[in-house]
């Protein structure tokens, strides 16, 4: 896993994005991430750290990182919290381990960054995603509806500084 840079492809990076959230835009749930432009892409990587896992020269996985993370007036988690979004696996390497490596970097960087707390949100109707972070000591502090979405969220924290991560 590397650090995204200006050599890399914004289109490649997009194209991993709508094929990793593919499955959810077909259940109805239509992450921003599932169709996003290039130019959106490009304005979400200028928020944070964005972090690529690749095979040979390909891009399998994503997650972008910020710390202290902004978010609109109302949403339920305490502002400067760090956060990470488009945590993305290419679906050919689902199971393989790397949506955890992927988390875990994410959350080893919201802490070098600074915040001893992780702040996310995902589809309320994503049983499945739910699931996963509450493995992994995720806990629901809120909801939220953004704009460009079609489903209400569940608004998730974690500390950091409780203990050390385990599936």
């Amino acid at each position: 896993m590397r650090r995204f840079h200006d050599g890399d492809s914004v289109e490649e990076l997009t194209f991993l994005l709508h094929r990793a959230y593919a499955d959810h835009a077909a259940a109805g749930r239509v992450f921003f991430a599932s169709y996003q432009s290039p130019q959106d892409t490009r304005h979400r990587l200028s928020k944070g750290e964005c972090w690529v896992a690749t095979k040979g020269d390909e891009l399998v996985g994503t997650g972008t990182v910020s710390v202290p993370h902004t978010t609109p007036t109302g949403y339920p988690a305490p502002e400067g919290k760090g956060s990470f979004w488009q945590l993305a696996v290419d679906p050919s390497q689902r199971g393989s381990g790397l949506e955890h490596r992927l988390l875990t970097l994410a959350e080893a960087r919201i802490a070098t960054l600074g915040s001893s707390h992780a702040v996310i949100d995902t589809s309320a109707a994503a049983d499945d995603l739910l699931a996963w972070y509450r493995r992994r000591r995720y806990t629901p502090i809120g909801t939220w509806q953004w704009g460009v979405i079609n489903y209400d969220s569940i608004v998730l924290a974690k500390n950091l500084s409780a203990s050390l991560d385990t599936p």
